[in-house]
């Protein structure tokens, strides 16, 4: 038995699988979000233990003949946080989680400071970890003068799980301290930040042993002293699962935020477009990422401020989109990354009129984070990294009409697995396995039976082309007003 542990920015997931893969048993237990000002996001790292105790809990009382036979653990989470521990690993504020936007004065002088584009193999973005801490640094300096240690969110777990302080690859990349085609911390870019080698975890690869359970957990959860591997941030994890490790292959996530993941055998980022170029969790792998921020949010915005619940709103668009919407929508609600790196952006509903309805603002929000993919498949593509079919996951994925939209407007032919949970903690549980057995082959990571296509719509995709360009041309016309 492996389990994969999957803390994301509303709830953490434990999924329990056997020696062939299969899924056993699965808990949840939800975490919440603090907003104390707005562009501001934190988490409260206790919540994150205490949910973990929580979904181990039920595991234990639930599945307890399973969980004794647990053979490796394996971790993976949202990225970029910034959580911040004193000499005696007292967390010092709330994390600073992806999604905040405070610190883009600061990162304007970073890209100053060092060669983070170079060296980290990414622009400078408001919501990854260098820049979070530079600004305590300077709206904070009483918590930036204690913090003996910066840990990234699943990290933190990690320290409560094992005693040990690491990292792993894939999430490191993702602090912008990580010299990205060494696969190791820069101590360039960490004085830039005004720190050193010293607040940094240790780094493993996510397929490596990063240290053991304590004994007093094993006893608690009823299991051995398991070796926890190094997992991955939630993305590469979720590739891990998908058997997205070769170049060639790759996955589109519609989840709070989107993500287009392709996986490379090589160093080759595109720091023009703000394409994210990390290590993936696997030696001598890396991979390519679109990012943006409010892909299955803008529904969820969308049902807040109508007050009618998200699969309602879902259910307004027909399965098959005859034509597209006369309404176009920005998904900028908390800024952007990929393409436009503008933590300001803003969302806008274009071409209002009296006799729009639901259902058309609902399509157009489809439509408008289906061309925010097609950004990531557009600037991937001028990196270098093409791809043709991409499987899907996420939550948004299982909307058939938001799928065939996406399709249509991206190009892409959409790879649908056959049953079963392919995401960010069975990767984990995957990772798991493959630092338990030592070793990272098709045989830990095979990818999964596609059940299912989602092709282009010839039709739709010309009709869409033109939208497109209006898509395109919509914010640096909104930019220049201010908007």
């Amino acid at each position: 038995m492996y389990l994969g542990l999957d803390l994301g920015t509303s709830g953490i997931k434990a999924m329990l699988v056997d020696d062939e893969f299969n899924m056993v048993a699965v808990a949840h237990a939800p975490l919440s979000v603090s907003r104390p000002h707005s562009g501001w996001s934190e988490q409260d790292p206790d919540d994150w233990i205490a949910a973990t105790e929580a979904v181990l809990g039920k595991l234990r009382n639930d599945h307890p003949g399973a969980l004794a036979k647990l053979q490796g653990i394996g971790l993976s989470g949202h990225m970029h946080g910034a959580t911040l521990l004193d000499a005696s690993d007292k967390v010092l504020r709330p994390c600073i989680l992806w999604n905040d936007g405070r610190s883009g004065a600061q990162c304007e002088t970073l890209t100053e400071r060092a060669d983070f584009h170079g060296i980290a193999g990414n622009l400078v973005m408001a919501g990854f970890t260098a820049p979070k801490l530079l600004w305590v640094a300077e709206n904070e300096p009483e918590i930036f003068a204690q913090t003996a240690k910066v840990l990234l969110p699943k990290d933190y777990l990690r320290l409560w799980l094992t005693g040990e302080y690491m990292s792993e690859m894939s999430d490191a990349a993702g602090t912008l301290w990580l010299d990205v085609a060494a696969r190791d911390w820069s101590d360039e870019l960490l004085a830039a930040t005004g720190l050193e080698r010293s607040q940094m975890p240790g780094l493993v690869e996510g397929s490596d042993v990063s240290g053991h359970l304590r004994p007093e957990l094993a006893e608690a959860w009823g299991v051995g002293q398991v070796p926890v591997a190094g997992g991955a941030g939630d993305n590469a994890a979720t590739a891990c699962g998908m058997g997205v490790m070769e170049p060639g292959t790759g996955f589109l996530s519609l989840g709070t935020s989107g993500v287009l993941f392709a996986a490379t055998d090589r160093y080759q980022p595109n720091t023009g477009d703000a394409v994210h170029t990390f290590c993936h969790a696997i030696p001598d792998t890396w991979h390519q990422m679109g990012v943006f921020l409010s892909a299955t949010d803008s529904l969820t915005w969308l049902s807040e401020i109508t007050g009618t619940p998200v699969p309602e709103l879902a259910s307004l668009v027909p399965e098959k989109v005859e034509a597209p919407a006369r309404v176009t929508f920005l998904p900028y609600l908390s800024g952007e990354r990929t393409p436009l790196n503008d933590p300001s952006a803003s969302g806008a509903f274009l071409g209002l009129r009296r006799d729009v309805d639901r259902a058309e603002m609902v399509q157009a929000v489809m439509e408008g984070v289906a061309m925010a993919f097609a950004d990531c498949v557009r600037v991937l593509g001028k990196a270098g990294t093409g791809l043709e079919a991409a499987y899907a996951v996420g939550g948004g994925a299982r909307s058939r009409a938001w799928l065939e939209l996406m399709a249509s407007i991206t190009g892409l032919r959409l790879l649908l697995p056959r049953d079963g949970d392919y995401g960010a903690a069975f990767g984990a549980a995957k990772l798991a396995a493959a630092a338990a057995l030592g070793r990272h082959d098709a045989t830990v990571f095979g990818p999964p039976e596609v059940g299912e296509e989602v092709l282009p719509d010839a039709r739709l995709t010309e009709a869409y082309a033109k939208k497109y360009e209006i898509y395109r041309a919509a914010y640096p016309a909104l930019k220049a007003l201010n908007v």
